[in-house]
C-alpha cells in the first residue's frame, strides 16, 4: 500500500467514524469493505498495522482488531502471523487462510494429492477383532468407562514410551502424557507453556497445524532459514540474538513439507544453541516414525528442555486419535493441567486399543504395511517426475517439487485444480516474511486405492511443470 493510499484510507475511515452509524468497528469494517470492493484497496495490498491505525484514528487497538476480524470473516482480507493483514488476492491466498483442516472440502470429484493421509489397510479387520476381545472383558471395560489420571493410565503411558523409543532414546513412562492425537498434543504444549505475544521460531516452511494453532493463541512465529538438511543453526542463533524468543518448534525428521532430515551433528548443534538461548524445544515426530532408519530425536541431546510429539495417525490409524507427549518431569504438571482444561483426559478406549496393538506387535505390523504401500505407490509414479527437480525420502509419503521458471506454484496449483487434482503450493507452509520458494507438495497417500487415478494425477502434474500453460502469469 502506497503512502498516498494509506493517507486516503485513514481519511475515509475518519469520515466513517464521524458520519457513519452503528458501533465503531462495524463502521470501519464497512468503509474498508467498500474500498476493497471498489478496487481502491487493491488485491494483495497490506492494510496499515493495527496499532498505527488505532493511533491515527484515536480509537482503541481492540476496535481495529474487531474491524479487521470482521473483514476476515467476510473473506475480504487474510491475516498472516508475523506478517500483517492483506487484501485477499484470488489465486495467491494461502490454503491455510481458510483454516487448517484434516479433511478436504473440495468436491469429491477432485483427487486429493495435497495432504499426507494414513492409507487404509488391515486396521479395520484388526480393530473389529480387538473390539470383540474387549467386549468379552467386563473388568477392562469397567475401568475404561471411568475417569483416568490426567496423563493417562500407567499401562497406556508405558505403551507410549515404547512407541516413541528408538536408537539410544529410551523414554520413561513417567514422562509420557497420553493425548488425542499429535495436534492435540501440540495444542496442549502451546497452551501450557506460552502466552499470547510470546515468540516461537520454526522452519520458514512449517506445519500448517502449528501456524493455525499459533494464530489462535496469539503466539508470534518467526521463520528460520533452511537448506536441504533442514533448519540452519546459524539462522536460529541470529534470530535468537535479535529477538526475544521463547521456544523452537521443528520437525527434524521428514520435515514437512521439504522432507529434510537433520543429521545427528546438526541436532547436537541445535541442542547447544537452545541451551545457550534458554529455549524450549517442541519436536514433532508425526512423520518420523515412517523412516525406518532415523537419527535419535533432539530429546536425546537436550532432555531437560525438549517436548517430543508423536502419534499413531500416519502409521496405524488416523481415526484412533492416539498421540503421546514426552516431556521433562518438571513440565508434566503444567502439561497435565492444559490437557485437563482441553478435554479432561485422552480417550481411554482408543488409548487401550492402541496400547494393546503396541504391546502385541500389531502397531509395528501396520507401520510396516504403511511403509510398503507408500514405497509401492512412489515407485508407480516416480518415473513420471524424471528430469524435474524434487526432493523426497524413501518412506516419505510426498514429493517436494520445484516449479520451473517463469511459472508460479500458485499457477500450477490452480491448473491442477482445474483438472480435478489437488496439490499444495509452498505458500501453504510459509511463515513470516521469508521469501517463499516456488515449490509444490504432492502426496501419494490418498485414502482411495486407485492406482490409475494416482498415476494420472502425477502425470498431469509433471506435464504442467514441464510445459506450462499460456494462462499462467509469470
Amino acid at each position: 500500500m502506497t503512502v498516498k493510499t494509506i493517507i486516503d484510507t485513514v481519511s475515509i475511515l475518519r469520515n466513517a467514524l464521524q458520519n457513519g452509524q452503528g458501533v465503531k468497528y462495524k463502521r470501519l469494517a464497512r468503509a474498508l469493505e467498500a474500498g476493497i470492493l471498489a478496487g481502491t484497496l487493491e488485491a494483495g495490498a497490506k492494510l496499515p498495522p493495527q496499532r498505527n491505525l488505532a493511533d491515527k484514528l484515536a480509537v482503541t487497538i481492540g476496535t481495529i482488531s474487531r474491524a479487521y476480524a470482521e473483514l476476515e470473516r467476510m473473506g475480504l482480507v487474510v491475516a498472516r502471523v508475523g506478517d500483517g493483514t492483506f487484501v485477499r488476492q484470488r489465486g495467491l491466498e494461502r490454503q491455510r487462510d481458510s483454516g487448517f483442516r484434516n479433511v478436504s472440502e473440495a468436491p469429491q470429484q477432485h483427487y486429493d494429492m495435497s495432504r499426507n493421509m494414513h492409507i487404509p489397510g488391515q486396521e479395520t479387520a484388526l480393530l473389529a477383532h480387538s473390539l470383540r476381545e474387549l467386549a468379552d472383558d467386563p473388568q477392562r471395560l469397567h475401568a475404561l468407562a471411568l475417569y483416568s489420571p490426567e496423563p493417562g493410565h500407567p499401562r497406556h503411558r508405558e505403551a507410549g514410551a515404547r512407541w516413541l523409543a528408538h536408537e539410544d532414546f529410551v523414554p520413561q513412562a513417567e514422562q509420557i502424557l497420553c493425548v488425542n492425537g499429535g495436534q492435540h498434543g501440540l495444542l496442549c504444549a502451546l497452551t501450557a507453556l506460552f502466552r499470547a505475544g510470546d515468540t516461537l521460531v520454526t522452519e520458514h516452511l512449517s506445519y500448517p497445524g502449528l501456524i493455525g494453532a499459533a494464530r489462535l493463541l496469539g503466539i508470534k512465529l518467526l521463520g528460520i532459514e533452511m537448506d536441504e538438511q533442514g533448519l540452519i543453526p546459524e539462522s536460529l542463533d541470529e534470530l535468537c540474538r535479535g529477538n526475544r524468543v521463547s521456544a523452537l518448534y521443528c520437525t527434524p525428521t521428514l520435515q514437512n513439507p521439504t522432507t529434510a532430515v537433520l543429521s545427528s551433528e546438526r541436532r547436537q548443534a541445535i541442542a547447544r544453541l537452545c541451551r545457550e538461548h534458554n529455549l524450549l524445544i517442541l519436536e514433532d515426530e508425526a512423520h518420523a516414525v515412517l523412516l525406518e532408519r532415523r537419527p535419535p530425536p533432539l530429546s536425546l541431546f537436550a532432555p531437560e528442555r525438549s517436548i517430543l510429539i508423536g502419534s499413531l495417525s500416519k502409521a496405524v490409524a488416523a481415526g484412533l486419535r492416539v498421540g503421546y507427549l514426552h516431556a521433562p518431569a518438571a513440565l508434566i504438571g503444567r502439561l497435565s493441567a492444559a490437557l485437563r482444561a482441553s478435554c479432561w483426559m485422552a480417550t481411554p478406549l482408543t488409548q487401550e486399543l492402541a496400547s494393546q496393538w503396541i504391546e502385541d506387535g500389531t502397531a509395528v505390523t501396520l507401520l510396516r504395511q504403511q511403509i510398503a504401500e507408500i514405497e509401492r505407490r512412489k515407485q508407480l509414479v516416480g518415473g513420471l517426475l524424471e528430469g524435474l527437480n524434487y526432493r523426497s525420502q524413501p518412506q516419505s509419503p510426498h514429493f517436494w517439487i520445484e516449479v520451473p521458471e517463469p511459472w508460479r506454484a500458485s499457477a500450477i496449483e490452480a491448473e491442477l485444480r482445474h483438472k480435478q487434482y489437488l496439490i499444495s503450493p509452498a505458500e501453504a507452509f510459509a511463515v513470516g516474511r521469508n521469501a517463499v520458494p516456488q515449490f509444490v507438495r504432492a502426496s501419494v497417500s490418498n485414502a482411495i486405492h486407485d492406482d490409475q487415478r494416482l498415476h494420472d494425477g502425477f502425470l498431469a502434474l509433471a506435464t504442467s511443470l514441464r510445459q506450462g500453460d499460456e494462462r499462467f502469469e509469470p
